[in-house]
């Protein structure tokens, strides 16, 4: 397409993937000893502060108007519910296993765009979804003989943010994705706050609203900024290259994560897990190849 900047793009994506599993190690540092709630108020007050002022400084609309509108608010919903169970799970995986689980997410859009879209989804996409879906099992068993039911938390964020995507696509075309981030932030504040509200009367701690301790505010500050700017970048990082380029290097993510877990928590996949995410990888890579090919092709026909 003419106008893209491949490298340029791939460098934004590389920024994303850096920063992101980031978040999550500050998440999961900081869950012990704050609320759930406080750490997804934080990443939505960061959200709203950082990109409101930019809509605006740009010109652009923030509030949707008719289906856009409710469709860009059952957005921020889901991000509320995938945020919610990604921290809840960093309490009790290591921090690459969560993300590797997760990663089950682009199997789980691959069907709901064939359910829910009529996307054209071949018998060896649907081996592939397997492939990667056993992968996953793999990483599962060690962590669930271990901390029980509470491994579904990233199997529950990779079907939540499946949706998010499912959505979003409806919707990305006709909105400006700094003004919608925004939108988000603001409706997803305003959400919360009846929330916190009846938490703290019937005296639910996980929903219930702490100001942080002095000495967590910068890790609050870079884990609110850091996700903010890290979609950001991903948002950028499709207007200078076409998604093909970039979706492979998403799965940047897992190793990356893996370094901060080795780093910040002494944590390592055994080998079970490390086989199943390598198989995870390999499945979902192999999906990727396999749209770029249909893409080629549908270009390649005769019109």
């Amino acid at each position: 397409m003419a106008g893209d900047r491949p490298f340029l793009g791939i460098l934004l994506m590389l920024g994303f993937c850096l920063i992101v599993p980031l978040g999550d190690s500050l998440a999961k540092l900081i869950g012990p000893v704050s609320t759930l709630a406080t750490l997804i108020v934080a990443r939505f007050v960061f959200q709203l502060v950082i990109l409101t002022p930019m809509a605006l400084a740009m010109k652009q609309k923030i509030f949707l108007s008719g289906r856009l509108f409710w469709l860009a608010y059952a957005r921020t919903l889901l991000q509320i519910a995938g945020l919610g169970c990604m921290f809840t799970a960093l309490l009790y995986l290591p921090l690459a296993d969560a993300v590797a689980i997760a990663f089950v997410m682009p199997f789980i859009m691959l069907l709901l765009g064939w359910f829910f879209l009529n996307e054209t989804v071949g018998t060896r996409r649907i081996i592939a979804c397997s492939v990667g879906f056993v992968g996953t099992l793999m990483v599962i068993q060690p962590n669930f003989l271990s901390v029980g039911w509470s491994v579904l938390y990233p199997l529950a964020v990779a079907v939540i943010f499946a949706f998010y995507m499912l959505v979003t696509r409806q919707i990305a075309k006709d909105t400006e994705a700094i003004a919608l981030q925004a939108q988000n932030g603001i409706t997803g504040c305003l959400t919360l706050i009846p929330i916190l509200v009846v938490s703290h009367w019937l005296e639910f701690r996980p929903f219930t609203f702490e100001w942080p301790s002095s000495d967590l505010y910068f890790a609050f500050i870079i884990m609110g900024v850091g996700g903010t700017v890290a979609h950001l970048l991903m948002t950028l990082s499709l207007r200078f290259a076409p998604s093909a380029t970039l979706a492979p290097m998403q799965y940047l993510e897992i190793p990356v994560a893996t370094l901060y877990g080795y780093l910040m928590f002494d944590e390592l996949p055994n080998g079970l897990a490390a086989a199943g995410i390598v198989v995870t990888i390999a499945a979902g890579l192999y999906i990727i190849y396999r749209e770029q090919a249909s893409a080629r092709n549908t270009q390649a026909a005769p019109q």
